[in-house]
């Protein structure tokens, strides 16, 4: 019943179950073993795990950081997966002042966009997914919307330097949001009726930039890129807490939000209940060293707020890495489907 409970939710129509995702669960190999039997790290155990823990929806982009080839600045990697594999030590930047920055040529250095091949990308995209695990809700989409683009292009450091003078860093996210276009043309115009949209625009903190600057600058730019995406349900993630904006994300026709435990999920419950979609938002610290009492607790807060919204899906809000007890992810598990029905 994943697929179904996912499609209901999505489409407000409140599902006898609170539908559930998870984001790389299905990488902790030992909990993988545990739920499933099989041992090796195969995609096979990773969508066995998945049935098993009755996915919803499966969250996957396909437009990453990777579209700007050696055009980007590298930031290095700290250790998240298991056994260290994910680490990278190479830190190197793409420019070296604000004036750099602010005369980047997008078509230049990173080439015009295809929207037809990209539509093809897409497409091949989504289709797999639905091959792959058809039951659960599939999508496409960009990781690199905006904010994270020009993180990922110019490193923090410079991002915040460049920033300081607000009107040229305008000017210079307009240009790229200009370049990266054809891409939200061509997922409006792909197959996938579900299509995800990353973009950091916050730290766990907060803003990293004036809030200002997000209101005269960044959103209306989002208006114009998701103007294209009208046709489908569209999903929005971004790490961090993003409270302050929850309001101005929503004026740009986002139809759900993925958020972090930072982010103040109760008010989207409270205002945006009825109307949207939301996943979220147990702390995956409790999972790490909380005792089964806390964990129920953390859930049990979780589907406190999000049970009455027909659009609510359970997730740990931060992954559940590596190094989380298997007994504690397990025991999650098992508070969630004591606590799913309605």
């Amino acid at each position: 019943m994943s697929f179904s409970h996912g499609m209901a939710a999505l489409n407000l129509e409140m599902p006898s179950k609170v539908p559930r995702t998870e984001y790389s669960a299905q990488t902790h190999w030992p909990l993988v073993k545990a739920v499933t039997g099989i041992a090796d790290h195969s995609w096979e155990a990773q969508k066995a795990f998945m049935k098993a823990w009755d996915y919803s929806l499966n969250w996957s982009i396909l437009i990453s950081g990777n579209e700007f080839g050696e055009n980007r600045t590298k930031m290095g990697h700290a250790v998240y997966a298991d056994g260290g594999v994910d680490f990278d030590a190479e830190i190197s930047s793409l420019f070296t002042d604000p004036e750099e920055v602010y005369a980047f040529d997008f078509d230049r250095h990173l080439g015009i966009p295809d929207m037809g091949n990209i539509t093809q990308r897409f497409n091949a995209h989504y289709s797999g997914a639905c091959s792959e695990v058809p039951d659960t809700v599939n999508m496409t989409g960009i990781y690199v919307t905006c904010m994270s683009g020009l993180i990922d292009l110019l490193g923090w450091d410079m991002l915040l330097v460049a920033a300081a003078d607000h009107a040229a860093f305008g000017d210079f996210t307009a240009r790229y949001v200009k370049w990266i276009t054809p891409y939200f043309e061509a997922l409006g115009k792909c197959e996938a009726p579900v299509v995800m949209i990353h973009d950091d625009i916050v730290l766990t903190s907060g803003p990293f930039l004036h809030p200002d600057w997000y209101r005269k600058y960044l959103f209306p730019l989002y208006k114009k890129l998701f103007k294209h995406l009208e046709a489908k349900k569209l999903l929005y993630t971004c790490d961090g807490d993003f409270t302050m904006f929850i309001d101005d994300i929503a004026d740009c026709g986002v139809n759900g939000f993925v958020m972090e435990p930072a982010t103040d999920m109760q008010y989207i419950a409270d205002k945006y209940g009825k109307t949207h979609a939301f996943v979220g938002n147990a702390d995956t610290r409790i999972l790490l060293s909380g005792t089964k009492d806390d964990i129920y607790n953390e859930v049990k807060r979780c589907m406190d707020i999000g049970k009455n919204c027909p659009g609510f899906f359970m997730a740990v809000g931060n992954h559940i890495p590596a190094n989380t007890p298997v007994d504690n992810a397990l025991y999650y598990n098992e508070a969630y489907e004591k606590l799913s029905a309605r």
